[in-house]
């Protein structure tokens, strides 16, 4: 389910929980013993410093990263879809209805939402548009290649 931008308060972080952001963000699975080497910390510090940062909202989760065509999805593409209305569930059922639909947000300007979406073909891109279609009217940009897939978040 999509929620509106929420406004909580900081942790005021310093050195020691950048660098377990960091690591963590390198590697998902590094264990506590890993991370407490690798900051001079004990694991017990280590644990407690990940615990907070979680407990305060800036760890959120841990996930594997995939390879979209190693499961079947080659094309990529941004839907920008001008919504009609002010009335969002339509908008969020059919976008928990499409798995393909991998982001959604949504934005300033002429159009509401930009979603990102997963196709297995041209045809497969032509059926999620279609459904997407439904709502409003869209533009789709297919993706060529991406020379910035994604990049870990450093401390603002």
């Amino acid at each position: 389910m999509f929620s509106p931008v929420q406004s909580k308060p900081r942790l005021d972080l310093d050195s020691t929980d950048h660098a377990i952001i960091e690591l963590l963000q390198q590697d998902g699975r590094a264990s506590v013993a890993q991370l407490a080497r690798a900051i001079s910390m004990s694991p017990s510090a280590t644990a407690d410093r990940v615990r907070r940062l979680t407990d305060g909202g800036v760890i959120t989760g841990y996930s594997v990263t995939v390879d979209p065509e190693a499961l079947g999805y080659t094309v990529t593409a941004f839907v920008r879809l001008a919504y009609p209305t002010g009335n969002y569930k339509p908008f969020h059922d059919l976008a928990d209805s499409l798995p393909e639909v991998i982001e959604a947000h949504h934005v300033t300007g002429a159009d509401c939402f930009i979603i990102k979406v997963l196709a297995r073909s041209m045809r497969d891109l032509e059926r999620i548009t279609g459904r997407l279609a439904t709502l409003g009217g869209i533009t789709t940009n297919v993706v060529y290649s991406s020379p910035v897939p994604s990049r870990h978040i450093t401390p603002a």
